[in-house]
């Protein structure tokens, strides 16, 4: 049988590859363990790739590499985001702008802070406010909120004060602030937190499931992950307890399968807890086209849905 594929670090698949380093070179792999890419050696970091770009990091510094590896924005910004909606998010010293995939500026730096664009809009602070921008950086919902995040399902976190609540893309508030924090929407509802108790209120604010949990976490293929007493389960969009609580720690669903901490060590479970992965990673990620990276002492691999591991080529 052929050895497994291993490496010094990994990142998750996207785009049809993953980045893995091994010594201090970085490559780009295929679903089948071929190297694609190989990366600028003078490069100290290399992100996944998002909308064809990945980060490059030099000396605290960043740029962007293209799927061949080439350096297409060279290194030159002191912090950077990925690509969204064609565009990043970039600072080159004091103020953040917006370049496009070839690092041409097409919102010049102006913003203290700004966000990945989503659903048309990015959130910016213009010095102590947040308000959104569109695509030319045109400042659509004025800055008015002590705090704000990206838009998803239409609706944006945005605190007023103290309280988190959430606006639509005219900036009108479609739920009032009141919550003491609040994430962002995903499979129609947002997890709030109310004291210290968390729970889940529906698109138009009701609330979903009462907040009773220690933690909770997103919805991601029809359940999420919550924390009761220090454990770990699954709860169902109606609020009742898919997994019983019982893990040291649960991660979302991703292609059917989600990550939990037994002990010291990391597996995977099905949506109905069965353990179709037996913990026994120090680390893992989340499956993504296929495969998942893990980590055993000091070397990243890949397993796929069964457990097996990606191999060399025959």
């Amino acid at each position: 049988m052929n050895a497994i594929l291993q490496f010094d670090s990994a990142s998750d698949f996207s785009e049809g590859l993953a980045v893995v380093k091994k010594g201090d070179r970085f490559f780009g792999i295929d679903a089948n363990g071929g190297v694609v890419m190989e990366v600028d050696p003078d490069l100290e970091a290399v992100s996944g790739f998002a909308e064809e770009r990945a980060l490059g990091r030099v000396n605290q510094i960043y740029g962007y590499i293209d799927r061949t590896g080439a350096l297409v924005v060279p290194p030159q910004f002191a912090s950077a985001t990925p690509f969204t909606e064609g565009l990043a998010a970039v600072r080159p010293s004091n103020r953040y702008g917006f370049i496009n995939r070839m690092g041409e500026w097409m919102i010049e730096p102006q913003f203290a802070l700004a966000t990945a664009f989503s659903e048309g809009l990015a959130a910016v602070r213009t010095e102590e406010q947040y308000g959104y921008i569109d695509r030319t950086g045109k400042l659509i919902i004025p800055a008015q909120f002590a705090d704000a995040w990206s838009f998803s399902e239409s609706r944006a976190v945005a605190r007023v004060g103290n309280k988190w609540g959430y606006v639509d893309q005219s900036g009108s508030l479609l739920i009032a602030p009141q919550f003491d924090g609040a994430f962002s929407f995903a499979d129609g509802l947002a997890r709030v937190r109310v004291g210290d108790r968390w729970g889940y209120v529906s698109q138009s604010g009701d609330v979903a499931i009462e907040p009773r949990f220690d933690f909770a976490a997103d919805f991601s293929e029809g359940l999420a992950a919550v924390m009761v007493e220090g454990k770990w389960g699954y709860v169902k969009p109606q609020g009742e307890m898919a997994i019983a609580p019982q893990f040291d720690f649960a991660a979302d669903f991703s292609e059917g399968l989600a990550a939990v901490k037994v002990g010291n060590q990391y597996g995977f479970i099905n949506p109905s807890g069965q353990v179709v992965i037996t913990p026994q990673f120090v680390s893992v990620g989340s499956f993504s086209e296929g495969w998942a990276w893990v980590q055993q002492g000091d070397r990243w691999s890949f397993i796929n849905p069964t457990g097996e591991f990606l191999r060399e080529k025959s």
